[in-house]
């Protein structure tokens, strides 16, 4: 696995800091531990109770909308896809606005759980005949789809919760009898995105397709 850090520009850095101090100034004046249980439903339930409470929830997407498409992290994402022109590709991603914005702008077929079944099927088989060699996602990859022939992984990833998608990815990329997959992670640096790569790390998904 490829752990490719990636710097915020001068201003989405600095319009992180602000969106993210927002927020978490709302939490700590809330009281409300994120690490909780029901810390983040907590947040959720009090965020739609006042206007503070909403801007604070607008700022949270905010913060993580600059850390999941940060300029740079799509410049790295072009670059690995040129490296890779000649192999089958999975971009992966936490959510689908993400996947839809990197749709737009690479002109590339995205595959969420709001395409329909049909074009998802037939989305697969252009994948797997090679007529599409790059393919975007999401979650949906998740149930039970098998693309053996994928030889290359780039998750772009944003949450905790990432760490089952990545570990679901990798045996998808490891199906193959006999065939080396290679795993990239493209993440933002000094971000909250950084800190969850850092623990997700000692997952045994990277570890095993490292």
């Amino acid at each position: 696995m490829k752990r490719v850090e990636v710097p915020l520009t001068p201003d989405e850095k600095a319009r992180y800091d602000t969106a993210r101090a927002l927020y978490l100034g709302f939490v700590r004046r809330l009281g409300v531990p994120l690490s909780a249980p029901d810390g983040w439903a907590r947040f959720l339930a009090q965020s739609q109770r006042s206007d503070e409470g909403r801007a604070a929830y607008r700022a949270y997407r905010e913060q993580r909308r600059i850390a999941l498409t940060s300029s740079g992290k799509q410049e790295v994402l072009w670059r690995i896809l040129l490296e890779h022109r000649d192999d089958r590709v999975l971009v992966f991603t936490d959510d689908n606005e993400t996947v839809y914005t990197l749709a737009r702008r690479f002109l590339l077929p995205a595959l969420t759980h709001h395409t329909p079944v049909p074009e998802r099927k037939a989305l697969l088989a252009a994948f797997a005949s090679g007529e599409l060699p790059v393919l975007l996602t999401s979650r949906v990859l998740n149930e039970g789809v098998d693309v053996p022939e994928a030889r290359v992984g780039v998750v772009l990833s944003g949450s905790a919760s990432v760490r089952e998608h990545v570990q679901r990815l990798g045996r998808i990329l490891r199906k193959r009898p006999g065939k080396r997959a290679l795993l990239y992670e493209v993440c933002s640096a000094q971000t909250a995105e950084s800190s969850i790569s850092e623990r997700r790390r000692q997952h045994g998904a990277y570890q095993e397709g490292g």
